[in-house]
């Protein structure tokens, strides 16, 4: 019975926090950080993200090819995905920042 009232005490503070000032400096902070996020996200991640991506893919290419002149069979499905990944990540900077609202 403890446990259920500390429980509901810690709710109805947090909603009782989060509508007075608490609320209004956290939106704030969110704004001034979400530019220097959004760079950081651009220059670091994504260039990283995509370079792994790349790698990947070369490096599955050379294998299916390598199994293609063993067993005379290629197999697609695993650079396809890789490319594709590949490209979404290229490409992420300019839609994923519409779809979050920053």
């Amino acid at each position: 019975m403890l446990c259920v009232a500390v429980l509901l005490c810690s709710v109805f503070a947090s909603t009782a926090l989060a509508s007075s000032g608490v609320s209004s400096a956290i939106e704030s902070t969110w704004k001034d950080a979400a530019g220097q996020i959004k760079t950081i996200v651009n220059n670091v991640v994504f260039p990283a993200v995509s370079l792994i991506l790349a790698i990947l893919f070369f490096v599955k290419l050379a294998t299916s090819y390598m199994d293609y002149r063993k067993h005379g069979q290629f197999d697609f499905t695993a650079p396809a995905i890789l490319f594709v990944g590949l490209i979404l990540a290229l490409t992420a900077p300019l839609y994923l920042w519409t779809i979050i609202g920053i």
